[in-house]
């Protein structure tokens, strides 16, 4: 790192200060990280549930899971990733170390698309959720667009002017949430729980070879938000340590909230209940199913059949039934608020990172000069998010269609983070890795990671499905790519035509 960095003959300063970016403050611990990334991830399964439906119908308990796989190993190749380079970016600054500025433009460009499709269908699902209070915000598309849409402003706004979040928030409500789930599956489970009548569910409902392989390509959208954990390497005490620990201990417990969930779905209701009625909001569907229709299956019968356990019974019956609906209201709703604006605060991070190595035009990095914060990327996301929200007044399907375009985006940016993880293993072979992922193969003197590579795959197939089944994301994402490429094309000219002082004067506030 250089000390003492001088301009170069020639070189021009407008405001010299206006290229200083200093690092951030190292602050966050693994509970920080746990919770802030599971506030992204957990808060997906109040939407994932009944979008994979739509398209897996009966199969959607193997597309959650088969995409829960791959989310494992994506995870895996994130930890190694970010303990190498402890810096914001995710897949976008593994791929610049592990090709060049362009592979990592365009993970980093499919990333921010990712980030704006979890923005949109997040705000989406919660006029869905207070619809338990007012009918009309689930059941006119009117209605639940313009809510949605008013979710955005409003979130964007507050951003602009410097609402933080608190970490202490984040913990409290990770807890909350986790809490509320365990509750939804311990119940579906005890009063529902029936192998026979799930497997019927499953078997009666199965769908055809393509729609239970559009459904794991669309289950994808179920962990939202896996790259969160390395937006804010910057930000963690000693990351090359904390961030694998808590990418591994969020995905234990995706997994087996995911494994309940699913059960406490078909234990409950029908595919067919969960596809049509319940897709925009499933978990108030559990919820629902439990308070109107919860009777003692054998097992509890005999327990309940003491008396002493009969009172418990009948007390926790009446307060399920009065408070169970209203309680998922009320905290679905704030969890996926919260989790918009998580994913707002993502996307200027990240147009943060891609601005400041030159990969966008400096513009999208720019800071208010009074709020201090990214005013002009948080504008102009949150518009992009609005539009993508916008055919929801006139299209029933937007839900399979805001899943299409995340795959669409975010298995661009997970390919190429498991393809640069095995570039850096040949290209670097001896780099420091504080995490370095096991079960490796040797090819040509090279050891790979088996679930790198099989991450690779299991990305590239889904991203190829959506391409091929689902024309509205084809059309969008490649027009989103397009546009990307031509900006990136303009900010390479003209990177190239102008003195790069950015990387020095970095180099320079950091040492």
């Amino acid at each position: 790192m250089k000390k003492n960095w001088q301009p170069k003959p020639g070189t021009k300063f407008g405001r010299p200060e206006r290229f200083k970016i200093r690092p951030l403050r190292r602050i966050l611990r693994t509970t920080h990280l746990f919770s802030i990334a599971y506030g992204d991830v957990g808060s997906s399964i109040y939407y994932a549930l009944g979008v994979v439906a739509l398209a897996a119908s009966g199969a959607t308990p193997l597309a959650l899971g088969l995409a829960g796989i791959i989310f494992v190993f994506t995870a895996l190749s994130y930890a190694e990733g970010t303990a190498m380079f402890r810096q914001s970016g995710g897949s976008a600054s593994f791929s610049r170390h592990g090709f060049n500025d362009f592979a990592g433009f365009i993970a980093g460009w499919g990333l921010m698309f990712g980030y704006i499709v979890t923005i949109s269908i997040s705000s989406y699902a919660i006029p869905s959720y207070l619809g338990f209070f007012w009918a009309p915000l689930k059941t006119s598309p009117v209605i639940m667009t313009s809510c949605a849409m008013s979710v955005l402003v409003f979130l964007m706004t507050i951003n602009i002017v410097g609402v933080r979040e608190s970490s202490i928030l984040n913990i409290a409500l990770a807890i909350l949430d986790l809490a509320t789930q365990a509750l939804l599956i311990l119940l579906a489970l005890l009063f529902f729980f029936n192998p026979q009548l799930i497997f019927e569910r499953i078997t009666n409902y199965w769908p055809a070879p393509q729609y239970l392989l559009f459904g794991i390509a669309i289950a994808s959208i179920a962990f939202t938000g896996l790259e969160t954990i390395s937006q804010m390497a910057e930000e963690t005490k000693r990351p090359e340590v904390r961030a694998p620990r808590a990418l591994i201990i969020m995905t234990v417990v995706i997994l087996v909230v995911y494994t309940g969930i699913s059960l406490a779905a078909f234990s409950t209701m029908t595919p067919a209940e969960l596809a049509v009625k319940w897709s925009t909001d499933p978990i108030a569907g559990i919820a629902d199913q439990i308070s109107h229709g919860v009777v003692p299956t054998e097992l509890t019968a005999k327990l309940f059949n003491i008396e002493a356990y009969r009172v418990v019974f009948t007390w926790v019956i009446g307060w399920v039934q009065a408070f169970l609906p209203v309680l998922v209201a009320i905290l679905v709703s704030t969890i996926l608020l919260i989790a918009t604006n998580a994913g707002l605060l993502g996307i200027s991070r990240l147009a943060f990172s891609l601005s400041r190595f030159k990969l966008i035009p400096e513009i999208m990095g720019k800071v208010h000069p009074r709020f201090k914060t990214p005013y002009f990327s948080l504008v102009l996301f949150t518009s992009v998010a609005i539009m993508l929200q916008s055919p929801g007044f006139f299209v029933h399907n937007m839900y399979a269609n805001l899943g299409g375009l995340y795959a669409f985006g975010s298995m661009i940016a997970f390919a190429l983070a498991h393809a640069s993880i095995l570039a850096l293993r040949i290209k670097q072979p001896d780099a420091e890795r504080p995490f370095k992922l096991g079960l490796n193969i040797k090819i040509k003197g090279y050891l790979l990671p088996f679930t790198a590579i099989l991450g690779l795959i299991g990305t590239v197939i889904i991203w190829v499905t959506v391409v091929i089944m689902q024309p509205y994301s084809r059309w969008v994402g490649f027009a989103w790519i397009a546009v990307g490429i031509v900006i990136y094309w303009f900010t390479h000219k003209y990177k190239k035509s102008e003195p790069d002082i950015a990387e020095g004067a970095i180099e320079m506030v950091s040492g």
